[in-house]
């Protein structure tokens, strides 16, 4: 039996199931809850999904979203929910970590069987079964893999295959990065047979800007873009003061660290933003000579992938800013 036919099993001998995904929910740890759930739904099993905070408002449109339980609007709900379930899938992080505090203590204290499907470097090894591929783009892309591989291929619809396609354009950068293979198209042909209408899904995602938000990024492109050209380096970086003044919602400055890669000559981006007394930043990188990975790993408690990653500082945003810069040599070099 292939593990997609073991996941498949393990999901019809449980009675209760809960679906988590990472701390700062995006289009792919949304998109491959949804498209699990409703297949699970379809198979008639009681699944829930439980998240550590609320999806940003651009990914709310999908169906489904509202059943979305979040620990910072829901955490009796979810606290009840672990001590039920009999198996929790981990789909997009491969840490307990990356969950936040209080659902990384659920996780682990839970004796639930659990099954991680992810595709980032580096995998703890908590979960009895895993599908753990760094070859693929996206989680969304494994959760149709799961699907079809388990002979369940006429299963996935409309509403679970435009989960699995917001999924797999949102962490391919609009299939531009290089993570993207031939395989990657063949699901989306496939996807689009099934009646997936993926004009409309790029209009609810990048056709939903509010003045706020556009400001927003006007003012953080001529105002905050920093451009370190002996390193091949430009960061971006927004207080929390500016982030206010501008009425910031999540998932405004999404992308913006990407902005700062396009720029001719910049091999290495950074987005940093002081939140909650805490920098969050956003690393990424052109070609596999800057892994900012490893970057984001040793020096900003973060990980992800290569040429993408995330991490966190503890302090200002000036201090992290200077952190960042100090260290930059040995990656540009």
């Amino acid at each position: 039996m292939n593990i997609e036919n073991q996941i498949i099993q393990q999901a019809k001998d449980s009675k209760s199931i809960i679906i988590t995904a990472h701390k700062s929910p995006d289009g792919d740890s949304i998109g491959s809850s949804l498209a699990l759930y409703h297949f699970l739904n379809k198979l008639g099993l009681n699944v829930s999904i439980c998240h550590p905070d609320p999806a940003p408002k651009y990914l709310q449109w999908l169906e489904g979203a509202d059943q979305i339980l979040n620990v910072e609007e829901h955490a009796e709900q979810i606290r009840e929910k672990f001590a039920a379930a009999d198996l929790i899938f981990s789909l997009d992080y491969n840490h307990p970590s990356r969950l936040g505090e209080h659902m990384e203590e659920l996780l682990n204290a839970s004796g639930a069987f659990k099954i991680m499907i992810d595709h980032h470097l580096d995998p703890a090894d908590f979960a009895q079964l895993r599908i753990s591929d760094t070859s693929i783009c996206s989680t969304c892309q494994l959760i149709y893999q799961v699907i079809t591989a388990s002979g369940n291929g006429e299963m996935i619809d409309q509403r679970i295959g435009t989960a699995i396609y917001l999924g797999i354009m949102t962490d391919t950068g609009s299939f531009r990065f290089n993570s993207v293979k031939a395989q990657t198209h063949r699901v989306i042909a496939d996807l689009l047979d099934k009646g997936v209408k993926h004009d409309l899904i790029h209009e609810q995602i990048f056709d939903v800007n509010t003045p706020e938000k556009l400001k927003l990024r006007g003012f953080a492109t001529s105002e905050k873009l920093v451009i370190l050209e002996d390193l091949k380096t430009a960061y971006i970086s927004l207080s929390q003061e500016e982030l206010d003044r501008f009425h910031h919602e999540k998932g405004d400055t999404e992308g913006l660290v990407n902005v700062a890669l396009s720029i001719l000559g910049v091999k290495i981006a950074a987005f940093f933003s002081e939140r909650d007394g805490e920098v969050k930043i956003s690393f990424r990188s052109k070609g596999s000579d800057h892994p900012v990975n490893k970057l984001s790993n040793t020096y900003f408690s973060g990980g992800g992938h290569a040429n993408a990653a995330g991490g966190k500082f503890t302090g200002t945003l000036d201090d992290a800013i200077a952190k960042f810069i100090e260290i930059l040599p040995q990656y540009v070099s």
